[in-house]
């Protein structure tokens, strides 16, 4: 009798390629991703070549080049409408800083669930005029309801993560996406806890910025991110700062200028400023080819097997799963306690606490974010690392 092929896994052999993995039960995604042996030579290579050779610059363009149109390609925009930044605080500030705010002026956004680098740009903007809109969070969940219904004739910017840092679920960005184009309004996403591990169409989502930096869910190094920006909407907006890189000459130098008057490149590229941060560059050249060759979607679906299965066992355990039962809001992230009920280091739940600090005595890596116990999950995991840590929470509570 004929055995069926097996089924074709393509993430299967992503776990080999990081010797983290052999140390730890590696499950703190959300504070950052393992790097893997690629991006480590890819790395070593670049300082070998600048402690040797001075570098080389035209390399480095080039790497440039070709990593803006990787990440354009990860979540289906244009290479042009890609700025470099250095990180998300500093892509969602070139966006506040470049509107030319008036009174009456605001933005819409769920602070309870947000960084706060996605507040503070909106708090600091209030002495130019604009006024922020705080809404409620819902359950844990993004008001999406409640932030459609606040957008009003003055409202220009609304702001939300694709994934809460805490307590990690997804949000509903096609219909936050679809009414901010009918309104007119900019739609700028924070893709920290998304980016690489869960598939974004920005076409699709009807997205019009986007900022993410690398060290997460794109498995390359602090100091660099991207910003993207749809072009429409770049090209209403003039950039804080400005550098040889932002205004058009052509195929001039690098070192030439161009006299006083100057025109800004067109989309996202007027916000790139100077010099970039190459080792970070080769870095995530590496790391983004990597994840295009596995596929976001076949990540996700894998990171999100791993999510449910570790809700579920979770759950069965009698632990307080935030958001309850796996779902469309649970992906890679899962989150257990009572949320809001501490910071990064503690939480009112003495079993949570306690089971917190058990777990990285064993060598298990995760985080706790407002009072919530924060595991999650990317290519390099597997099954049985959501088994290990199911095992060891039994054992906790046994003998709690």
């Amino acid at each position: 009798m004929n055995q069926p092929a097996p089924q074709f896994d393509p993430v299967a052999g992503a776990r080999a390629r990081f010797p983290g993995t052999d140390r730890w039960t590696y499950l703190d995604l959300g504070g950052r991703g393992l790097l893997s042996t690629e991006v480590r030579a890819a790395v070593d290579a670049q300082l070998d070549d600048h402690m040797n050779n001075g570098g080389n610059k035209d390399f480095m363009f080039q790497r440039t080049h070709e990593t803006r149109a990787l990440f354009a390609r990860l979540i289906h925009a244009a290479p042009e409408d890609i700025a470099y930044t250095k990180n998300i605080s500093e892509g969602l500030n070139m966006v506040a800083t470049a509107f030319d705010w008036k009174p009456g002026d605001n933005v819409i956004v769920c602070a309870d669930l947000e960084h706060p680098n996605n507040l503070y740009p909106w708090l600091n903007q209030q002495r130019r005029g604009l006024t922020v809109k705080l809404i409620p969070h819902r359950n844990g969940h993004m008001p999406v309801d409640e932030m459609i219904a606040a957008i009003d004739s003055g409202t220009r910017i609304l702001t939300a993560s694709t994934v809460t840092f805490s307590p990690g679920f997804r949000t509903d960005i096609d219909r936050l996406g679809r009414a901010c184009r009918e309104r007119d309004v900019l739609f700028l996403v924070d893709a920290a806890q998304s980016a690489g591990v869960v598939e974004i169409d920005v076409v699709q989502s009807q997205v019009d910025a986007l900022s993410v930096s690398t060290q997460k869910g794109l498995l390359g190094l602090y100091g660099m991110g991207f910003l993207y920006l749809r072009k429409a909407w770049a090209e209403r907006m003039q950039p804080a700062y400005l550098a040889r890189f932002g205004v058009d000459l052509g195929d001039a130098h690098e070192s030439e200028g161009g006299g006083t008057h100057y025109s800004l490149l067109p989309g996202a590229h007027r916000f790139d400023l100077g010099n970039y941060n190459y080792v970070a560059i080769v870095a995530a050249h590496a790391s983004l080819s990597f994840l295009l060759q596995l596929g976001v979607a076949n990540i996700e679906a894998h990171a999100t097997r791993l999510g449910h299965a570790l809700s579920r066992g979770l759950l069965e355990l009698g632990l307080p799963v935030c958001g309850g039962a796996p779902g469309p809001h649970i992906a890679h992230t899962v989150t257990v306690g009572d949320f809001g009920s501490g910071s990064d280091k503690y939480t009112s739940n003495e079993t949570v606490l306690g089971l917190h600090q058990f777990l990285i005595d064993n060598k298990v890596k995760l985080s706790m974010r407002r009072g919530v116990m924060r595991f999650s999950c990317h290519a390099y995991n597997s099954m049985a690392d959501i088994e290990r840590v199911l095992e060891l929470s039994r054992a906790f509570l046994k003998r709690a």
